[in-house]
């Protein structure tokens, strides 16, 4: 039974609840994809669901004939604001990017990974995801099909209710779906292959995965094109000196399967960044393009090397592929606006209102603590001690709290960032001890409901609001150096510069990559109750949604130039 048209946005016309984005620094949310994240990894190391998936349906896949528009999206499923916006003009039945330049709605769509945030789960996917492409593209005449990779955020509840969306054939929305593993590989028209590979979380590549590789492009023949899609783009990480083993892994795949077939990897995509950058080969054809602007925060791309040496000096796969330089040509946001909009992670306790509340508690409990120190005791030393335990455990916990923090996502330890972040500890530590100093006199001289009122009062509100000031001071600061960038970005939740990729397979062979970005997201809606039945379910509330080319049209021959580098 189709479900009509809604006549306004609340969730029992929907069918979905339209959600804000996610806010990275609240507690709540990094405890809990804290323990999320450790569980998968422990529980993936005894039961991962790719060794597992060998029961599950190995279809192979082919779509297209002489020619294919298709479509590349990733990072979305966060806030509805910028996941539906781009769901929208992929939805489009064509895109006018620029005067002259019609591009038609393409037949496929493949999600590059992290399809829901902050992690998977039933209600998740429902609300950010399915909800509003379902909206976006309600009744089509003639449906697209959606084939999606797993990110992390997919992963942290074991992939479970990732396969449940993606790989039981059921339709999302105006989507048709068909794969039935969270891996894939489509052979496209003209001798191209999209092949997407499910290495998350860095590990090996499994013995089914390979063995359905192994059978699904066992008709590739010598000079395809091979289109590879990965979770992450490792190797920005790899050609940054940061981490090589999932480029490694790459590799493996590429010299085990590709290469002995006679394919030629041309492109490599991923999201999992969520910005747009591309690297071309020096002196070849080959393209590493991260595009991860498909609705979750905006990252940098201020601090991206300017090019990267492939394969990295330091490597675990020794073979004789020739090392192949890429240059950074390309990035959205620029590098320039990028390092502008950094500056704004001032606006951190406004943007992040339960951040500021975490400050403002951990703040008074510690003032109190200090306080009940520095009172005056009658009972002896041990009283002292006492008295003075509590406030020596939260000083260590704030110690160890900034180091940790200060290290969280980096590739390899490092002493520079635990160094960072004991500085870090100490200037939240001074901030305490200074307004404990002044609560302390202040109760030497006032009554004392008038202590109580302003410790309870004026720490959480002042006290609070500048200790989270710090924690953005910090952030501005470490960026400069690598540390929490990604925090750095992710306590702003920036909702705008959007983007996606629309791909043409033309009848001559060539590959031509349309990099698109949708520079200001909308913010309001209106349901549209009495429009044709394959249009949107909603619209903008004043205007149209506007996207443009990042860059000129990238094209990409399928033939190798003889200079090119495999990897």
């Amino acid at each position: 039974m189709k479900q009509s048209r809604p006549s306004d946005l609340s969730e029992e016309e929907l069918g979905f609840r339209i959600r804000g984005p996610v806010r990275w620094l609240l507690p709540s949310v990094l405890g809990s994809i804290g323990v999320k994240a450790v569980l998968s990894g422990i529980f993936g190391a005894y039961a991962d669901k790719r060794e597992l998936q060998s029961s599950l349906p190995a279809d192979f896949y082919q779509h297209g004939t002489d020619e294919l528009w298709f479509d590349f999206v990733a990072d979305l499923g966060d806030g509805f604001d910028a996941t539906y916006s781009v769901a929208s003009l992929l939805a489009a039945p064509e895109l006018e990017p620029v005067d002259g330049l019609r591009l038609p709605r393409a037949s496929l769509l493949v999600m590059g990974g992290d399809e829901v945030y902050p992690a998977g789960s039933s209600t998740a996917y429902e609300d950010r995801t399915k909800g509003p492409y379902g909206a976006a593209l309600p009744e089509p005449v003639d449906p697209p099909t959606l084939f999606a990779l797993p990110g992390n955020h997919d992963w942290y509840d074991g992939l479970t209710a990732f396969l449940r969306v993606f790989a039981q054939q059921r339709a999302v929305g105006g989507w048709k779906t068909e794969q039935g593993r969270s891996y894939f590989a489509i052979e496209l028209p003209q001798h191209w292959w999209l092949v997407a590979i499910d290495t998350q979380f860095g590990g090996y590549i499994d013995a089914p995965q390979l063995a359905y590789f192994r059978a699904a492009l066992a008709g590739m023949q010598a000079g395809d094109g091979v289109i590879l899609c990965t979770p992450t783009p490792a190797w920005v990480h790899a050609g940054a000196g940061e981490d090589t083993h999932e480029y490694d892994t790459i590799r493996f795949f590429d010299r085990e399967i590709i290469q002995p077939l006679g394919g030629v990897t041309r492109v490599m995509l991923s999201g999992d960044s969520h910005h747009y950058v591309r690297y071309a080969e020096r002196d070849g054809s080959g393209q590493r393009i991260t595009s991860g602007g498909g609705g979750a925060f905006l990252s940098a791309t201020h601090l991206l090397p300017a090019s990267l040496t492939l394969p990295p000096k330091v490597s675990r796969v020794a073979d004789v592929n020739e090392v192949a330089t890429f240059d950074k040509v390309a990035s959205y946001p620029t590098a320039r606006e990028s390092a502008r909009l950094a500056k704004g992670i001032y606006k951190l306790p406004f943007r992040n209102p339960g951040f500021w509340g975490l400050t403002a508690g951990l703040q008074t409990v510690l003032a109190v603590l200090v306080q009940f120190g520095l009172a005056d005791s009658p009972h002896g030393i041990f009283a002292e001690m006492a008295a003075w335990t509590p406030a020596f455990f939260g000083v260590v916990f704030t110690i160890f709290a900034g180091v940790l923090f200060a290290r969280f996502g980096l590739k390899r330890s490092g002493l520079a960032a635990g160094v960072a972040g004991f500085l870090h500890s100490l200037a939240h530590l001074a901030l305490m001890v200074a307004w404990a100093a002044v609560l302390y006199r202040l109760s030497q001289s006032a009554a004392d409901w008038i202590t109580v009122l302003v410790t309870l009062v004026l720490t959480p509100v002042v006290v609070g609001f500048i200790d989270a000031e710090l924690v953005a001071a910090y952030l501005l600061i470490a960026g400069r150096f690598g540390f929490n960038v990604n925090e750095l970005f992710a306590g702003q939740s920036i909702e705008d510069y959007k983007g996606f990729l629309r791909l043409h397979i033309s009848r001559n062979g060539d590959l031509t990559i349309y990099p698109l970005k949708v520079p200001k997201v909308c913010h309001n809606w209106k349901a549209a109750p009495d429009a044709p039945p394959e249009t949107p379910w909603l619209i903008p509330t004043r205007g149209t949604l506007h996207t443009s080319l990042i860059e000129p049209p990238i094209s990409v021959p399928r033939k190798r130039n003889p200079t090119t580098a495999v990897l």
